[in-house]
């Protein structure tokens, strides 16, 4: 499989195929919404229309970075998101780095979001689907994020076939600057499980497909055949 890693500011062209890299914090939390309940998830441009979309769908969610702020129902953090009921729901998710890089390959015929939590279904996806060409984007510090770049190396080696322990990519994401950050409160909206939660290898067995509907990018879980079921593809 024919991988690059770029960052959002150098992607010139949509790619084919895209994997959306945000591990700590907005996949993850993504992934989390799904295992509470959510239906999807739809990536806002701005915290201005994450409001106006709740506004026009009273029953709708948003949720944002940061600290609490009127009308935002949630923060992006899976340590606060994980306790909560979002059966049936529809979530509006507005993040510094994670919603702006899906939104910034809508055109690609593939999207997918990742991070740990999700890594080995998004292989799985990718290599069910035939997928010769992918573009990573790795979302955070300008490309530079270590976690979002282990995270997608991962992927990438699990996606062609590679017997690949994880344990180093673990650690650097382990060792990030955004670890660190999330660890030491520099970020706010955190909960002190933050940081293990972004690093729970495999902790769900759906991979998540974004598509536009409607002009809207729209998150959903995408079950995938199991290690059996692949095999006699």
């Amino acid at each position: 499989m024919d991988a690059r890693f770029l960052g959002i500011a150098e992607l010139v062209e949509a790619p084919s195929v895209a994997v959306v890299v945000d591990v700590m914090r907005a996949f993850t939390v993504a992934a989390w919404a799904f295992a509470r309940g959510a239906e999807k998830i739809v990536l806002a441009e701005s915290p201005d229309e994450a409001l106006t979309l709740k506004a026009r769908h009273t029953d709708w969610a948003a949720l944002k970075d940061g600290p609490p702020a009127p009308g935002f129902d949630f923060v992006n953090s899976p340590g606060l998101l994980r306790s909560v009921d979002l059966s049936g729901r529809t979530v509006v998710q507005k993040t510094t780095a994670g919603t702006v890089g899906a939104l910034a390959v809508k055109d690609a015929s593939l999207v997918l979001c990742a991070g740990f939590v999700v890594a080995e279904a998004t292989a799985r996806l990718l290599r069910t689907r035939g997928c010769d060409s992918v573009t990573f984007v790795v979302t955070g510090e300008d490309g530079q994020a270590d976690e979002d770049l282990a995270c997608a190396q991962y992927v990438a080696r699990r996606a062609a076939g590679a017997g690949t322990d994880a344990a180093e990519f673990l650690r650097r994401a382990g060792e990030s600057r955004a670890a660190a950050e999330l660890a030491e409160g520099v970020r706010q909206g955190v909960h002190p499980d933050d940081v293990a939660l972004c690093l729970e290898l495999d902790r769900f067995p759906f991979a998540m497909v974004a598509t536009l509907e409607d002009s809207l990018m729209v998150l959903r879980p995408c079950a995938v055949p199991s290690l059996t079921d692949e095999a006699s593809i």
